[in-house]
């Protein structure tokens, strides 16, 4: 089955209720959170087939990388939507820096958050182990680094913009170092370049 139609597949069990919903990475990493309230699977094929949406246009995120959906269904108890959604925004952001161009204030204590009512994989796992290769994995990011700087420079140069800068270079330092690790290399340039 490709790449696209296993996506399709596995986007059909995904909810389509209104609620908050991550987009995770090759580590199953939540990498961007949003909401919908037109239903979290509409929204979800939205951003996977860059069809009117800001994250894509914008460069932050490279759908190449996304291997899980998780999803927060709205309970019909009252809750609001953007409280749910700061929430969990605010709880994956401290666990690894998310490419959300904004992450609302904290209005108190970190809340717990609770686990997603979904993880659909929308990648098989054989796909997901090939692209985690730092071999492909490097250079994929490096390329869309480069993309949003260039995006950043003739497009839209804001700070929400640059923000994604420094969490893609967070990001490209982990999988630098992976790379890093089968070269026998014992020092990491890029630490070096970054600290001056």
């Amino acid at each position: 089955m490709n790449i696209q139609k296993r996506r399709d597949s596995a986007l059909k069990e995904l909810t389509d209720e209104t609620g908050v919903y991550a987009l995770c990475d090759l580590d199953r990493v939540p990498i961007y959170i949003g909401l919908s309230k037109d239903g979290i699977r509409t929204r979800v094929r939205r951003h996977l087939t860059s069809a009117r949406s800001d994250v894509i246009a914008n460069r932050q995120l490279d759908i190449w990388e996304i291997s899980q959906v998780w999803a927060w269904p709205l309970k019909r108890d009252g809750n609001n939507i953007e409280v749910l959604e700061s929430e969990i925004i605010n709880h994956y952001n401290r666990i690894s820096p998310l490419v959300n161009g904004k992450i609302p204030a904290e209005l108190g204590p970190a809340e717990v958050v609770a686990a997603p009512a979904q993880k659909i994989s929308i990648m098989d796992e054989q796909e997901r182990l090939y692209r985690l290769d730092p071999l492909r994995r490097l250079p994929r990011q490096l390329e869309h680094f480069s993309n949003l700087f260039s995006h950043i420079l003739e497009v839209k140069n804001n700070s929400e913009q640059r923000r994604m800068l420094r969490v893609h270079i967070s990001r490209m330092r982990k999988y630098y170092e992976n790379f890093m690790k089968d070269s026998g290399e014992t020092e990491l340039y890029i630490d070096n370049l970054l600290s001056k």
